[in-house]
């Protein structure tokens, strides 16, 4: 087999070494790395751009899980069912379609975090800062929000049924077709 052959056949399966491995992580954030390659009519190498998975989202479980922090991150569709993650800072992470559902999020840091279809049923986010969370179709049914800053947040289509909003800052936030009944808020039960 001549040489050129051979590093074409290797370039490929190399492609789909890549390839494979996104497929493996498909809610896993990509960049842009750009590595050599080989055209077939000269074969000099040229610079062409291939995208690499970046951070895993398992490894972004690990950081949280270790350190109580991931600003930026993405854990989109990551259960967080019953978990303790009182105080951690979110900010502006990828949280759409997360289950944080009975969870113990006190205190907890979302700001500008997306957090779109997330599961909030039943859990405790008292005190906890989302100014200007997307929470667009969000499930927070029976949630204690006591003392949450909502300030700018994002409750379009959000499931607010029976959820606890005594005290919290609901200033400028986006309430259209919010679920409200039997919300209690700053004026009593809504």
């Amino acid at each position: 087999m001549n040489t050129l052959n051979f590093k074409k056949i290797t370039s490929w399966i190399l492609g789909l070494v890549m390839v494979f491995s996104l497929l493996n992580q498909p809610h896993a954030l990509a960049q842009v790395e750009t590595l050599p390659n080989l055209t077939p009519s000269t074969s000099a190498p040229v610079e062409s751009p291939i995208v690499l998975p970046a951070e895993s989202i398992t490894a972004n479980v690990r950081r949280l899980l270790e350190t109580n922090e991931c600003v930026g991150c993405n854990l989109n569709g990551v259960s967080f069912e019953g978990a303790n993650l009182q105080g951690a800072n979110l900010e502006s992470a990828n949280l759409q379609n997360v289950k944080f559902e009975k969870a113990n999020l006190q205190g907890i840091n979302l700001k500008l975090a997306n957090l779109q279809g997330v599961d909030l049923g039943k859990a405790n986010i008292a005190q906890a800062n989302l100014q200007g969370a997307n929470l667009f179709d969000a499930d927070l049914e029976k949630a204690n929000l006591q003392g949450a800053n909502l300030e700018g947040a994002n409750l379009q289509n959000a499931d607010l049924e029976k959820t606890n909003l005594t005290n919290a800052n609901i200033n400028g936030a986006n309430l259209r077709g919010a679920e409200l009944e039997g919300a209690i808020g700053v004026f009593g039960r809504v």
